[in-house]
């Protein structure tokens, strides 16, 4: 049964039409592991994307017997979708668990993003995210049912776009439980910028930012 509705093919393949510009790429990793609970549907949705348009490929990779390619991609968990130019050995936007509810507009969002190379972000946010030469890893705990996380995880991935030293990963949190627990989760959505700095709310992007540099100090 096909997770996307056949009006929302629709829907998206205007989009698609309208704004990609050039390829993307989707690169899925997968596990032969029990605990890996969606890795068939994560699958399943990136390979839905990508036959809506022939400038989105997929690429499917086994984290246990891929492990140098993804270690490449900095990928540790299991089922992650990494959304990169076509081409580009690029892990720094991120979804760490299954994109479904809010989550799956941010992968479209993603999609187009990167196939632009252009994000929506305010000047005072790039004057400040342009500073920041060292890696910074931003974490966006979500829930599918949380109307507030896609745009704390848009603001991350867009952030990760603009700046190669930025990765923006969201992470599911009822999927990973343990690291949202060690994370002091209670709500979302619920930001953690190098395992320092920590805030929960979809801030805009200006003050999103204002954390970044903060940790960035911090690092």
């Amino acid at each position: 049964m096909s997770l996307i509705k056949e009006e929302d093919k629709k829907f998206l393949s205007d989009e698609f039409n309208k704004y990609l510009k050039d390829n993307v790429d989707l690169i899925v990793f997968t596990s032969d592991s029990a605990d890996c609970k969606y890795c068939k549907e994560t699958v399943q949705l990136a390979s839905e994307v990508a036959d809506i348009s022939d400038k989105i490929n997929i690429t499917i990779y086994n984290i246990d017997k891929d492990r140098e390619i993804a270690e490449q991609y900095a990928v540790e968990k299991f089922p992650t979708t990494i959304v990169a130019k076509s081409g580009e050995k690029d892990g720094r936007i991120k979804y760490s668990g299954l994109p479904s509810g809010y989550e799956f507009g941010s992968l479209i969002d993603d999609i187009k993003s990167v196939s632009s190379g252009e994000a929506d972000v305010s000047s005072k946010a790039i004057e400040i995210i342009s500073k920041i030469d060292k890696p910074i890893t931003i974490k966006v705990f979500v829930t599918p049912t949380c109307p507030y996380c896609p745009k704390a995880v848009e603001t991350a991935h867009k952030f990760a776009l603009l700046n190669r030293n930025i990765t923006g990963e969201m992470v599911e949190s009822l999927e990973f439980e343990n690291e949202a627990e060690e994370a002091g989760v209670s709500s979302v959505p619920h930001i953690v910028i190098n395992g320092d700095v920590q805030f929960v709310g979809a801030y805009p992007d200006e003050q999103f930012a204002e954390y970044v540099m903060e940790a960035y100090n911090q690092a």
